[in-house]
């Protein structure tokens, strides 16, 4: 399988500076495949732990060259839960991009390993009979110090599940377990791949950015 590796996630950064310069982004440096795959974007405030600030991606197939790009703006600019990234954040941006594998149906909803496995349910809303999905990445659980039990219970949330959650409900859900490799990239290590590779740090509007 192809893993994730450091020129995914220059392409995500080229081409989120791209979008700010209105062009195109230089071709990436990365051999073609279909997968699965997911952009994080992280910034970090104050020196402190980098928080999220967007993560969109799919859980199809999808060519990595379009698909990174596509995703590497969309989760920038079109999370619902954040406002689109500007310009001035990216030197406390980190990127970290996501390849998908090893789909499998776990036996129940605690069949699954926290820091080995990624996560989609699906299940039944019985409040009103929608059927409700979402999908944690294989590091969110670990990160967030969860439980088996609490990362299912905060998935049903994000799922738009509002309803009292039962024992009979969780073991209702259909659970989807995956497995990911990732790589993360920080700005400033961004700025160091372009002037070591393009002989030059990258310029944001005409303004040359990472001159540290």
């Amino acid at each position: 399988m192809v893993a994730a590796n450091r020129e995914m996630a220059v392409y995500c950064f080229d081409t989120l500076v791209a979008h700010y310069n209105s062009e195109d982004a230089p071709p990436p440096a990365f051999d073609e495949g279909q997968h699965p795959l997911f952009v994080t974007w992280k910034k970090v405030f104050n020196g402190g732990e980098a928080r999220l600030r967007g993560c969109i991606g799919t859980l199809e197939a999808r060519y990595l060259i379009n698909g990174f790009r596509d995703y590497a703006l969309t989760s920038a600019l079109r999370d619902r839960r954040f406002p689109p990234i500007q310009a001035k954040e990216l030197p406390a941006l980190e990127c970290t991009v996501s390849i998908l594998a090893n789909y499998e149906t776990a036996n129940n909803y605690l069949d699954w390993e926290v820091g080995t496995h990624g996560l989609i349910i699906e299940f039944t809303d019985p409040n009103n009979n929608a059927r409700r999905s979402a999908t944690y990445l294989p590091e969110v659980a670990a990160h967030e110090g969860w439980t088996k039990e609490e990362a299912i219970d905060s998935l049903m949330r994000k799922a738009g599940f509002g309803g009292h959650i039962t024992e009979s409900l969780r073991k209702s859900i259909q659970v989807t377990r995956y497995q990911s490799t990732l790589f993360t990239l920080t700005y400033s290590d961004y700025v160091s791949y372009v002037r070591a590779t393009r002989g030059a740090a990258p310029l944001i509007n005409g303004v040359r950015h990472g001159n540290y």
